[in-house]
């Protein structure tokens, strides 16, 4: 029993020296203010150690090599916790600026709203603009989500729709984002290890939703959300609270903590409360799946059906120029056949 107990207690140690290793290993190549080479022996300086290490369980002494390494394990995991976010980078263009809201009873303000013309994803002009809008005439909120890595991982966009008085509809979206440094590319593996700053976008829907489908190349599906006037305010104002946040104190990306998707929820579970945590949270393509079983999808057809005629890809594609872009991309959906 003994003998057990001692080999189940190596193989414990293995598994945590393993562990411990590989994640400071990629910790240093992320994070190590050093040109890419040094970054690189760094980390395969670590990990070499800790396999030494890794050796030394079924060794006599192997005491001393593995407080060693606890103790350089330690300080690595100080080192980590001084690293801060930073809002003074040399940023790209189209995550440069930070919302700038401000309220007047139900009338919001909101500057920097980006409405970029984009002809390639790296030449486009950079428009900026201040609007306005009135809580009392928001009537929608949609879900947009992005595939660009298969069916489980997709990026979240949330669109409000505001009554423009004029018969037709108004739609400002917030993007969840990651703060790309001037020349920088998303890495999921990177958004472990503080690789990016945290960014809050509100943009066009021509912009926004076409820089993927027509840009990118990537695939895009339309939702309408099933909320109360009350609940749709209210995430609306949680996205200029975070924003006004994110310019205060700003925040790290994280692929597993802090993205699109689990900001969003964070926010709408404040306003509705009681919404159960799922892995399609996680694995956000599955997200249409997730709100059907809450329902909180307002159109009362079958997901197939909903899937099918809310993939606005082509749809973005043939409008790309037309003004009317966000009618455009509505039709045949349903609950949106007004373009609403």
């Amino acid at each position: 029993m003994r003998r057990l107990l001692i080999g189940a207690g190596r193989g414990l140690l293995v598994l945590v020296l393993l562990g411990t290793g590989l994640w400071s290993a990629l910790a240093l190549y992320y994070r190590l203010p050093l040109p890419e080479g040094g970054r690189i022996a760094a980390a395969a300086a670590w990990g070499l150690a800790a396999l030494g290490v890794i050796g030394r369980p079924w060794r006599p002494f192997h005491g001393k090599a593995v407080a060693t390494y606890a103790l350089a394990f330690a300080l690595l995991l100080v080192w980590w916790g001084r690293i801060a976010p930073s809002d003074t980078r040399d940023w790209a263009d189209d995550v440069a600026r930070h919302i700038e809201p401000s309220v007047a009873g139900p009338v919001v303000t909101l500057r920097n709203v980006r409405n970029f013309d984009w002809r390639s994803d790296e030449d486009y002009t950079v428009r900026w603009e201040t609007r306005q809008y009135d809580l009392d005439h928001l009537r929608s909120v949609d879900m947009a989500l992005s595939y660009w890595m298969g069916p489980a991982i997709a990026h979240t966009l949330v669109s409000f729709g505001f009554d423009d008085g004029q018969g037709g509809t108004r739609y400002l979206v917030f993007s969840v984002e990651i703060r790309k440094e001037r020349g920088e590319s998303f890495s999921a593996v990177a958004g472990f290890f503080k690789q990016f700053e945290l960014a809050l976008v509100a943009a066009d829907e021509r912009d926004v939703l076409r820089v993927r489908t027509n840009m990118r190349g990537e695939d895009v599906y339309l939702y309408r959300v099933a909320m109360p006037p009350e609940a749709m305010r209210s995430l609306f104002l949680a996205y200029l609270d975070q924003s006004t946040t994110l310019a205060a104190h700003p925040r790290f990306y994280s692929t597993l903590t802090a993205n699109c998707t689990t900001i969003v929820f964070d926010m709408a579970r404040r306003i509705v409360g009681g919404l159960p945590l799922d892995w399609r949270l996680l694995a956000s393509g599955y997200l249409p799946e997730y709100l059907q079983s809450i329902d909180g999808l307002a159109a009362k057809a079958d997901l197939d059906t909903l899937r099918a005629a809310g993939r606005i890809t082509e749809r973005a594609k043939a409008a790309d120029a037309d003004p009317r872009f966000s009618q455009a991309i509505r039709r045949g959906i349903p609950g949106m056949e007004a373009g609403r």
